[in-house]
């Protein structure tokens, strides 16, 4: 499988795991076998990918466009959110940002600390650090929304 393909899989899955399984299925109408195929990195489905369609009906429900925006990095495209996508709106703007910045990114390093402690970054250690890096990167997001409100 090409890495394009596996870095769209990677991707795909993480969305549906965002939604959920069982409510992705009932927003896509397919099946947890179907939609599994389109995030297997097996061979024999090496050349699925979920339809275009059943990804927008999914970000819609997720915390973050998790395969548009791996479409935009591959095309070297930066997003930019018209809102937070939160039940609350956090209070205290740009300061609040920074804080949640430098926490954000302390519990990062964390993971990153011991992850490597062996030497040794496992999968499922990256994945933590992958889910670690979205966290700080929507906090970059909230914090350039405050920033473009402030200068507006």
């Amino acid at each position: 499988m090409s890495k394009i393909g596996s870095y769209l899989k990677k991707h795909t899955e993480a969305l549906v795991k965002d939604v959920g399984i069982e409510p992705a299925c009932e927003l896509t109408g397919k099946s947890k076998a179907t939609l599994g195929r389109y995030y297997s990195d097996h061979d024999e489905h090496a050349d699925r990918f979920m339809p275009i369609d059943a990804v927008a009906a999914l970000e819609e429900a997720a915390s973050y466009p998790h395969v548009t925006g791996a479409l935009a990095e591959l095309k070297g495209i930066g997003l930019t959110f018209e809102g937070p996508r939160r039940n609350t709106d956090r209070e205290g703007g740009v300061n609040s940002d920074v804080i949640a910045l430098s926490q954000r990114f302390a519990m990062l390093m964390a993971e990153y600390q011991q992850s490597i402690e062996d030497g040794i970054i496992t999968v499922n250690e990256a994945k933590r650090l992958l889910r670690e890096t979205s966290q700080l990167q929507q906090v970059l997001i909230d914090m350039k929304i405050h920033l473009e409100e402030e200068a507006s």
